[in-house]
């Protein structure tokens, strides 16, 4: 192993020359997630036996010379909202335990298993995807990497939080999640790790528990951009091709001055203060800009927005039956979808289509757009008891992020900060995806990882 904390790219190098198996890599991997205070509440199923048979696989295929990518082998975990041919896809909830196992894999797991990614297992997550929090009274909240020597600990953030612990804590080298509003990219971080939320449309959706159809995307968690760009591309079905070197210098780089920076949190602040002048002094044109766009959007998301009223069309008969085993919180939210009238719901269709050009507009002479990822720092656990806090908290961690979808944009997760975990996010519009991982990788190459105090 190259390190504590390899990227792909290492792994697979590694894995090429002979200095690590795969069977090595599973077995690395269950080792930790059994001897990790986190665990039982990051995975709802560990696939010990089914990792090893097909780490064995790939062993032997890379002895044939005949791996599948550069990548097989590599153990990643898969958030449980995805079919996983076999097994009961249950959304991080009680109430589908009785379902049948899915028949087939969904693409996105399809895809990563063609590729020789091992599934190590089905991770924890915020119930049916509904919150930016991770908290999940039914099988525990695997908590953040950071605090825990507080009281119970500190929000892993949401939805796939599950995903990013496994990653943090090295229990699997990458994981697969969704995006609904901030929930690859929330978790991430709230872990130091860097997570991508595609334009919506590039990767199936198919075979995964829907929370809104409107805007709702796959997208992956890992160590770097470029671990994050290798997967992006699986997952879209395209080869993986290496990122271009493209330095900071030059680059221009917009940051919204309207809603993203209100009220942050002094350690985010000061960690987003600093990002932005390392840049500016490595020589990219930053522009703060106003964007009244962004300040519409939370009246747009007023009544629940398409999330309640689509996530409320899919729960209906269920919610109806069984609401009483439903995380509470979680139903109260969903029941707001059954307030939606179709005539709401269309105007608030083209009000999208309207918001989308002409945040396209406001942007189009930017490399990309840069904001923290999340406001506040990540919240403790015991604060969130309260149904007021946990409301505004949920809030406030879902602003920022949630932006990018209601704009169908892409967005990258980077960390930053010292103590506290804090995220950058670098974003664009619909369909700039290779350009914001282009300019994140280079962002990131120029920050470096942050260094803890």
């Amino acid at each position: 192993m190259t390190d504590a904390a390899p990227s792909l790219a290492a792994l697979a190098a590694d894995l090429a020359s002979g200095a690590t198996s795969s069977r090595d890599l599973v077995e690395g991997c269950l080792e930790r997630i059994a001897r990790s205070s986190e665990g039982a509440t990051t995975f709802l199923a560990v696939a010990a036996e089914g990792a090893r048979a097909a780490a064995d696989a790939m062993d032997l295929l890379r002895r044939a010379g005949a791996a599948p990518s550069p990548w097989a082998g590599i153990p990643i975990s898969i958030k449980d909202l995805f079919d996983i041919a076999g097994e009961v896809t249950t959304a991080g909830s009680v109430v589908l335990a009785d379902r049948p196992p899915a028949r087939r894999d969904a693409p996105a797991v399809a895809r990563l298993r063609r590729a020789g990614f091992v599934v190590i297992g089905r991770t924890n997550m915020t119930e049916f995807a509904y919150s930016g929090l991770g908290l999940n009274p039914h099988h525990g909240t695997p908590r953040s990497i950071w605090g825990r020597d507080e009281g119970r600990g500190r929000a892993p953030g949401g939805s796939s939080s599950g995903a990013a612990v496994s990653v943090a804590e090295a229990m699997a080298h990458a994981a697969l999640g969704t995006d609904t509003g901030g929930s690859c990219r929330i978790p991430a971080a709230f872990n130091r790790l860097v997570g991508f939320k595609p334009t919506a449309r590039r990767v199936p959706r198919e075979g995964a528990i829907p929370l809104s159809t409107t805007l709702d995307s796959i997208g992956p968690i890992a160590r770097t951009t470029d671990c994050c760009a290798v997967l992006d591309a699986i997952l879209a079905g395209e080869e993986p091709v290496a990122l271009d070197l493209r330095p900071v210098a030059g680059l221009r780089l917009a940051v919204p001055t309207t809603h993203v920076l209100d009220g942050l949190d002094p350690a985010v602040a000061e960690a987003f203060g600093a990002a932005l002048k390392r840049l500016g002094d490595a020589g990219a044109a930053i522009t703060e800009i106003e964007a009244p766009e962004f300040a519409e959007i939370p009246g747009l998301g007023a009544g629940g927005g398409f999330t309640a009223a689509e996530a409320y069309a899919w729960h209906e008969e269920t919610l109806t039956a069984r609401g009483e085993a439903y995380d509470r919180r979680v139903a109260a939210r969903l029941r707001v979808g059954a307030t939606r009238s179709a005539v709401e719901y269309l105007r608030l269709e083209a009000a999208r289509r309207r918001l989308i050009d002409a945040v396209a507009a406001r942007f189009a002479g930017f490399d990309a757009v840069v904001m923290p990822t999340v406001a506040v720092v990540p919240p403790r656990i015991a604060d969130l008891d309260d149904d007021e806090a946990y409301v505004r908290t949920n809030l406030q961690v879902l602003r920022n992020t949630s932006l990018i979808n209601m704009i169908d944009g892409c967005a990258v997760s980077l960390p930053i900060g010292g103590d506290a975990p804090v995220g950058l996010m670098v974003a664009g519009t619909a369909g700039s995806d290779r350009t914001v991982l282009t300019v994140a990788r280079a962002i990131e190459q120029a920050l470096g990882r942050p260094v803890r105090s």
